[in-house]
């Protein structure tokens, strides 16, 4: 089970992050998790929203290039050592984690939420969910 994750490419100067999440705003497009890296020339905004399709549509309305990559949404216990657990179950599976970030869960809720960008999305899922960690679809994920 995964997640679309839409990566924008941003010119580095000023304004451009700004104008992107105007026209993702104006457009009532809910963020639920945001990575910036930049370089000296451009950066890269990946994206988790509430609506996939509807922010590619906007983005490429806009003029931004945009694509979209399957990536996976973890529920993580929020205890010290949490994260840990679940990168030590992707070591010993041998899955490389090529980034994460962190997203925006429930208020009230006892855990974290990660996306994960591995070398092997099902391994990854298969190995942590038989651990019994959460993985999180997309349809779950809009409603956290």
């Amino acid at each position: 089970m995964s997640v679309k994750q839409i990566s924008v490419f941003l010119e580095n100067r000023p304004g451009c992050l700004h104008e992107m999440t105007k026209a993702l705003a104006d457009a009532n497009i809910d963020l639920r998790g945001l990575s910036l890296a930049e370089t000296s020339d451009f950066g890269i905004v990946r994206l988790i929203v509430d609506d996939v399709l509807g922010t590619a549509t906007v983005l490429k309305s806009a003029r931004f290039v945009a694509s979209l990559t399957d990536v996976l949404a973890v529920e993580v216990p929020n205890v010290p050592g949490g994260l840990n657990r679940v990168l030590e179950l992707l070591d010993g599976a041998g899955i490389n984690v090529e980034y994460m970030y962190a997203i925006l869960g429930n208020k009230k809720s006892e855990s974290a939420y990660m996306i994960f960008r591995v070398d092997d999305n099902a391994k990854a899922s298969g190995t942590l969910e038989g651990a019994g960690v959460k993985i999180i679809g997309q349809e779950e994920l809009s409603a956290l």
